[in-house]
């Protein structure tokens, strides 16, 4: 199999607390080049000044939120997709950002954050305007919730809002809940998965999700090593990947544009892989078509794509940093 190295020089300070290693972008690409790393986004990087838990995409307007965290910093930065600084969102309605997720950008859109946060505002999922407003609040502000309550959450991870308005979450980023939940537009609940343990429909750390064009919704299970299928009409268990994760776990989990790969973060072993999807119908058993080995200590998290051209922003907590990489071939992903 080709491997082919990027070494790659930044010069400049990236954070205060950025490592040498990190402000030194080193990565290899392994099998398939479907990515190369634009190393001109975006322009300010000593702006990340926490650490970079997830990142969201507004493919419409050309715009990029990066969630972070640490004390007195802003919680979300706000870069063009060409790079460019917009603004800071120096809310304190958010105590710790975990997953980042851009809704309806057609129409209405918004911002949705899972916040982890175990004070007065955490437990929580937030909808945000485009400018940082607060919209909305779905749970019961800092109160960890139990699997009695489908809207009381622990630790919610991430958030997956789907065209039609209704809304995927994870939750139970190390909380007493291993959950996932499905709910209709006007916040009912029509199905549920919620049970710890290593059997089918069971999670332990479920970290992130993603629902695909073929009814199918994907989710990151963390502490179980594996990503785990559903139908996302019916809630039914479709199939589960192990294999590709024997060295560390998925931590989360995105389809490229053109619905033919997963995107998948290691953050234990700073690797970025992609899988190939399979055809509906069929779960079958992961292929790895390319990985990206990013330098030590860089830690991805979360990551989203741009649906108009296929960019994919990484969110890197090690390196306190978001970056951009870009298809190799136009209309690869």
């Amino acid at each position: 199999m080709a491997i082919i190295i990027f070494i790659l020089f930044v010069c400049g300070s990236i954070s205060s607390h950025t490592s040498t290693a990190a402000a030194r972008t080193h990565f290899r690409v392994s099998g398939k080049a479907l990515y190369k790393l634009d190393i001109s986004w975006p322009k300010q990087p000593e702006l990340f000044t926490g650490q970079v838990f997830g990142v969201a995409v507004n493919h419409l307007a050309g715009v990029v939120y990066v969630a972070q965290r640490g004390e007195n910093v802003p919680k979300v930065l706000v870069f063009s997709t060409d790079g460019d600084f917009i603004q800071a969102w120096n809310t304190s309605t958010l105590e710790m950002p975990h997953g980042i997720f851009l809704a309806d950008p057609s129409t209405e859109p918004s911002v949705w954050i899972t916040d982890v946060g175990t004070g007065p505002y955490g437990h929580t999922v937030k909808q945000y305007s485009p400018s940082g407003k607060l919209l909305q609040v779905l749970g019961s502000p800092g109160k960890a919730g139990s699997s009695l309550g489908p809207i009381q959450f622990d630790q919610p991870a991430e958030i997956f809002l789907h065209s039609s308005g209704e809304i995927y979450i994870v939750d139970g980023d190390g909380g007493i809940n291993n959950r996932l939940i499905k709910l209709s537009k006007d916040l009912q609940v029509l199905w549920m998965h919620g049970e710890r343990g290593q059997g089918l429909a069971q999670f332990y750390i479920p970290h992130s999700v993603a629902v695909d064009t073929c009814q199918r919704v994907w989710v990151a299970d963390r502490g179980n090593k594996r990503i785990q299928v559903f139908n996302s009409v019916t809630g039914d268990w479709l199939g589960s990947w192990g294999s590709c994760f024997k060295d560390d776990a998925p931590y989360s989990v995105r389809l490229t544009p053109d619905q033919k790969y997963l995107v998948v973060t290691q953050l234990n072993i700073n690797q970025i892989t992609l899988l190939e999807a399979p055809p509906v119908g069929i779960i079958g058993q992961c292929q790895v078509v390319s990985t990206i080995q990013l330098a030590g200590d860089v830690k991805p998290h979360l990551v989203d794509l741009d649906q108009s051209n296929g960019d994919l922003y990484v969110a890197e907590i090690g390196a306190g940093q978001a970056q951009k990489f870009i298809p190799v071939n136009t209309g690869s992903v």
